[in-house]
């Protein structure tokens, strides 16, 4: 209803979500060729309203504002007024455009070379810290839940076993398996046991266990961390004055380096075991022939290599698994980068920490 230059918006009736919503587009056409100066609401009509008369009004209040057109809302019911003034309160956010400009490669590697800086900077701080720990640890003043502490070392250890076990046997058998097929040519099948002994005590024992660990301990530990960091449980540690490294990182790294030697030594069985499968069953060898070659091929410097590799894995697991579950984000999808960075991270750094072993062992004669 028009009288002058103000118009009166009549709402009457039930406004449902379930019926059409009234449109705008009369009043929109009304403004426009009309020399309106305001717009009045009376909605002494309205039977019942939901959220549909919101949009209504909320688009015909945009339009007022376009033209610079007065609204009244003293006509309509205190609800709907309130729920307006909410909404103009927080308005809807704009979603940000993504670009599709691509920086330009100077600035990707400075960005990159930027990164990998602070990274090294924070792995380096965060390995510090873990020194002070452990010299808080020798000094005995560390403080961490033994409870708890037993647990890591079940779960690092005892629950471990299935997964190493089928691994470990599977790779003996696919090593004596190859080596079979290349030594029968030559009628050497006997030196299965030593390929598959010195490979598997002196590398892939420990390698293989670390890889393990590496995806189920390393990632276990990133995760739980980062979760705790989510739930700002690690700051309620620190306001209560305990240090999240000596609380929750230093027992982790205990067990971890306390049960891998133990995982390695019953891989290297399981391996032996794989190969001597495949000597009994493909090579038709006697037990006892393949047990005295695979004594006589390993030496106990070979073992306790291996079995040194396989501490050092275990402390860059720990390492790695903790360093992202401490630097994951405050959010539940920053868990799961968490724990793919610390397995990524785990098997980069045991990689490269075999071939330093290996060249160090090569050294120094062993």
């Amino acid at each position: 209803m028009t009288a002058g230059d103000a118009t009166v918006v009549q709402l009457s009736g039930g406004w449902r979500l379930q019926k059409s919503i009234a449109s705008a587009n009369k009043l929109e056409q009304a403004l426009a060729t009309s020399q309106i100066r305001s717009v009045r609401f009376d909605g002494q009509a309205l039977s019942s309203w939901d959220s549909s008369i919101l949009i209504f009004l909320t688009k015909v209040t945009a339009l007022c504002r376009q033209q610079n057109i007065a609204t009244d809302r003293a006509g309509l019911p205190e609800g709907i007024r309130r729920l307006l003034e909410l909404a103009e309160v927080a308005p809807e956010q704009k979603v940000a455009k993504e670009t599709t400009d691509r920086p330009a490669f100077l600035t990707r590697v400075g960005s990159t070379a930027s990164e990998a800086y602070m990274s090294l900077s924070d792995m380096l701080h965060f390995l510090g810290e873990v020194t002070l720990a452990f010299v808080q640890l020798l000094k005995t003043h560390a403080r961490f839940q033994k409870t708890e502490f037993s647990l890591i070392i079940q779960e690092c250890g005892p629950q471990a076993l299935p997964i190493v076990t089928l691994i470990s046997f599977l790779v003996g058998v696919i090593m004596a398996f190859v080596g079979a097929i290349q030594l029968q040519q030559f009628g050497a099948q006997i030196y299965v046991a030593d390929l598959v002994g010195i490979v598997v005590v002196r590398e892939m024992g420990a390698m293989m266990t670390g890889i393990i660990m590496a995806g189920r301990t390393g990632a276990a530990f990133a995760a739980k961390l980062g979760t705790m960091k989510v739930t700002q449980e690690i700051d309620a540690l620190t306001t209560l004055g305990l240090s999240p490294l000596e609380f929750l990182v230093l027992p982790r790294m205990i067990a971890l380096c306390m049960m891998m030697p133990l995982l390695c030594l019953y891989s290297d069985l399981m391996g032996v075991l794989g190969g001597a499968a495949v000597g009994l069953w493909m090579l038709d060898l006697s037990w006892t022939t393949y047990y005295h070659q695979t004594v006589n091929a390993i030496t106990l410097t070979a073992l306790f290599g291996g079995v040194f590799k396989s501490v050092i894995y275990g402390v860059l697991i720990a390492l790695a698994g903790c360093l992202r579950g401490m630097q994951c984000g405050a959010s539940a999808s920053a868990v799961g980068e968490a724990a793919t960075s610390a397995v990524v991270t785990s098997i980069v750094f045991i990689v490269m920490a075999c071939g330093v072993l290996a060249v160090v062992f090569h050294v120094i004669g062993i």
